[in-house]
């Protein structure tokens, strides 16, 4: 893992933010569907969304990146087609059911980090349907075909289960219903992909916790562009309630995108000690945690999720924030963060911590922003390009010095 060390510094000027990876694979997975060539602008070449490029292609389609303008064909893949997913969860479980749909198989691959996350909820419907499955530490192998009926679907889990079953239900012959069971978390994942569906034509009727979608539906993706990502921003964003000054361009005032609360939640935390519900904006825990550190501290609530990222974002982030200092009490669905004592901040700058990302992306973007406080360096800096390549670059054109070892 690669070392960068990041100086003491505040971040000033303006930053375009890069384009939304929800809205990305959705929108790509849309296209290649269409059966027809549709051109995408603002995509980033991502790992996340590289790999669910590379399922395109596996299942016959292809995309020609140019810059950040996607064209993505369709084709027809053969039966054996496999599927690699590299570390990306949203490409793994959008990808089973519509493989399954469109040829009775699914062979995916990815890290073993990523399948450690669990397909609970596939399994469940592979045995309803008599669809047989191989499961390894790093694939799966599922045969059959995917039926239309009746999906109930837990809403406390992730909703990349049902965004999946959204995208591949439509193309099947009979009706389908989804009964999303309560407590729903992550709705405004779901919303995105209902936003994305429309856009390409296909009606879903949604009533509360209830998902219809018809039959042999088709569809027809117009060209469009990628939305900028509010997730992500987040991680510019910080340095401005850390001292700096930064514009940011490209977001959408009336996203669909859930992390676009992340302003509001900020300024709980520039006000004072707050607590704060993660439930619907769980990816945003690393850097909420972060702010809370550095600012007046607070509690959090809806973190379980947290554990079952790319890394367990509750541990290894609270491991990282100990090393300036920090406490904090937890439980098995709540975290409370005390901030880094008035005393302690005085000798960071003399002892040069060591960061570790623990390879996961919103950590190391997180603790860039700790280590300008007092200059640090960053273990697995190169994380970051899961979602956000272009990331360190960014920070220098605002002024935070930069540094491979």
């Amino acid at each position: 893992m690669s070392i960068v060390s990041i100086g003491k510094g505040v971040a000033r000027g303006v930053a375009v933010v890069p384009p939304s990876k929800s809205y990305a694979h959705r929108l790509l997975l849309a296209a290649f569907l269409s059966g027809k060539n549709v051109a995408i602008d603002n995509v980033d070449s991502s790992n996340d969304i590289l790999a669910t490029m590379d399922c395109i292609a596996a299942l016959g389609g292809k995309v020609n990146l140019v810059g950040r303008i996607a064209a993505v064909e369709c084709g027809t893949a053969a039966g054996d087609a496999v599927l690699s997913c590299r570390e990306s969860g949203s490409t793994l479980r959008f990808m089973i059911p519509v493989a399954l749909a469109l040829q009775g198989k699914a062979h995916m691959t990815g890290t073993a980090k990523l399948f450690s996350r669990g397909l609970g909820e596939y399994e469940k419907i592979f045995a309803s349907q008599g669809i047989s499955y191989t499961l390894t530490e790093d694939s799966l192998v599922a045969e059959g075909r995917l039926h239309s009926g009746l999906y109930q679907i837990d809403g406390g889990i992730s909703s990349q289960y049902i965004t999946g079953l959204l995208f591949a239900l439509p193309l099947l012959e009979g009706d389908s219903e989804i009964w999303i069971t309560p407590p729903v978390q992550s709705r405004p994942y779901i919303d995105i992909t209902i936003d994305v569906l429309r856009m390409a034509g296909i009606k879903v009727d949604t009533s509360g916790n209830h998902l219809f979608i018809s039959g042999g539906q088709r569809y027809n993706l117009p060209d469009c562009s990628v939305e900028g990502d509010w997730s992500n921003a987040a991680f510019l964003d910080i340095y401005n309630h850390i001292g700096g000054d930064v514009t940011l361009l490209g977001l959408k005032p009336h996203s669909l995108q859930g992390d676009k609360r992340y302003r509001r939640l900020f300024s709980q935390l520039e006000k004072g000690w707050c607590e704060i519900n993660l439930g619907n904006c769980i990816d945003l825990g690393p850097v909420l945690f972060t702010l809370a550190a550095i600012k007046h501290g607070a509690r959090f609530i809806n973190t379980a999720r947290l554990r079952i990222k790319e890394s367990d974002r509750v541990a290894d982030i609270l491991c990282e924030l100990e090393k300036a200092g920090v406490t904090a009490t937890v439980s098995e669905n709540a975290v409370e963060i005390r901030p880094i004592p008035k005393q302690r901040r005085a000798s960071l700058e003399k002892e040069n911590i060591l960061y570790d990302s623990h390879n996961d992306h919103r950590l190391a973007m997180s603790l860039a922003a700790l280590a300008t406080i007092s200059g640090a360096r960053l273990q697995g800096a190169e994380s970051v390009a899961k979602s956000y390549p272009g990331f360190f670059n960014e920070l220098k054109r605002l002024g935070i010095e930069i540094k491979d070892e």
